[in-house]
């Protein structure tokens, strides 16, 4: 089958977030879909099969399926647009966290997703321990989001990622307010096979309705502070996060998971 790598909120390749694209006829076991997961070893694999006028759409990282992946949702949508459906300005997944649209607006992918209601929680020396900086605030949902003093912070931080393990939350945010950019974000998720993802969407279903409330706007451009990079045009709805990013491809092969 054929098999695409494609840079998520990127503007060429070996930025961003990269992503593997399976685009099937029928459904693989699951357990294979995780070894091809664990064997890709990117952050994030996703698999889609078209049922009626949608996509059924789901995401392995190399340590289980998750419930919601921004930048595999994007890559899929370009995978979709360039070398399936040409023509469609638009695409309709249904996904474990429901009904995702993804709509083309030139060269940027616009992903429609929910948005996570956050809950403050005491910050903890174990946080701190675990980041090496204590934060200002703590909030979860999915995921914890910790909000550090400035982001020279969020960009040094070498987190230690067997502690951060023990923290609660799928994932670890590390974010604080930009000087060029509205917010500046770190992603971890040891716990899902991936030390650091390098640009991470749900991560912003997070953070952008967070920053929202706090700089009294709806409208934010939000980067990404991996190694790699992303940036991120974000728009609060409310119940809905709407985050736009552009792709690069980066190869096509074929995989032989039989053989």
């Amino acid at each position: 089958m054929k098999y695409y790598v494609v840079d998520a909120f990127a503007d060429k390749v070996f930025e961003g977030n990269p992503a593997g694209i399976c685009v099937l006829d029928r459904w693989l076991p699951d357990g294979l879909m995780q070894k091809i997961a664990m064997e890709n070893n990117l952050s994030e694999t996703a698999f889609t099969v078209k049922e009626g006028e949608s996509y059924r759409l789901r995401w392995f990282t190399p340590g289980g399926e998750i419930d919601l992946c921004g930048h595999a949702t994007l890559a899929t949508a370009y995978v979709l647009s360039r070398f399936i459906e040409p023509d469609a300005g638009g695409f309709l997944f249904e996904t474990l966290s429901g009904r995702l649209t993804v709509t083309r607006r030139g060269d940027l992918y616009e992903l429609d997703l929910p948005a996570y209601d956050l809950s403050p929680v005491p910050v903890t020396d174990e946080m701190e321990e675990a980041i090496g900086f204590r934060p200002t605030e703590a909030w979860m949902a999915r995921d914890l989001v910790c909000v550090l003093e400035d982001e020279s912070q969020v960009r040094a931080a070498k987190p230690d990622l067997v502690k951060v393990t023990a923290l609660d939350g799928l994932l670890l945010h590390l974010t604080a307010r930009g000087k060029e950019y509205d917010c500046v974000t770190r992603s971890f998720a040891p716990k899902l096979g991936v030390p650091e993802d390098p640009v991470c969407g749900s991560g912003h279903c997070h953070v952008v309705p967070l920053w929202s409330r706090k700089l009294k706007k709806n409208e934010l451009v939000a980067r990404q502070a991996s190694s790699r990079g992303g940036t991120l045009f974000c728009r609060n709805c409310g119940e809905r996060v709407k985050l736009a990013g552009k792709a690069a491809l980066y190869s096509i092969a074929d995989i032989f998971p039989g053989e």
